[in-house]
């Protein structure tokens, strides 16, 4: 049992275990901005472009009286929005992200250690006067 405890601690100190957590809690803040964008901003002109059809009210009855159960489909359009909002957001924020890193990629480029002899073709160290396969002597 001592094992497993200690297991269990050395991976919830993993970085990758961290950032797993951070990036959890930030996506919770970021779905409370995601919903209300939808609620609050995209739903409103929607419902504008379609002469005032508020579709988060969209439902079927399926049965009758006041407990009748209900299919919202207008809520699941809402969610739909939501995920289709959220997914093209973080879309964004990763291709911005991979071209930052790419960006910094190219700046820490190593400085090449080979080269080619241009009478044998034989790759040699950069510093090389003479080539080492057929000993011609290599301009600087």
């Amino acid at each position: 049992m001592k094992n497993f405890w200690t297991e269990f601690k050395a991976f919830i100190s993993k970085g990758s275990v961290m950032d797993m957590a951070v990036g959890i809690i930030i996506g919770g803040g970021f779905t409370a901005i995601v919903n209300s964008l939808v609620n609050d901003l995209v739903m409103p002109l929607l419902s504008l472009l379609t002469g005032g059809y508020d579709f988060t009210k969209l439902s079927v009855v399926l049965g009758s009286g006041d407990n009748a159960a209900t299919l919202n489909y207008g809520l699941f359009i809402s969610a739909v929005i939501n995920f289709l909002l959220i997914a093209f957001v973080i879309f964004c924020l990763i291709k911005a992200l991979n071209k930052m890193k790419d960006k910094v990629a190219k700046k820490e480029e190593e400085a090449p250690t080979t080269k080619k002899c241009p009478f044998c073709k034989s790759e040699i160290d950069i510093e090389a006067t003479r080539c080492p396969h057929c000993t011609s002597e290599l301009d600087k």
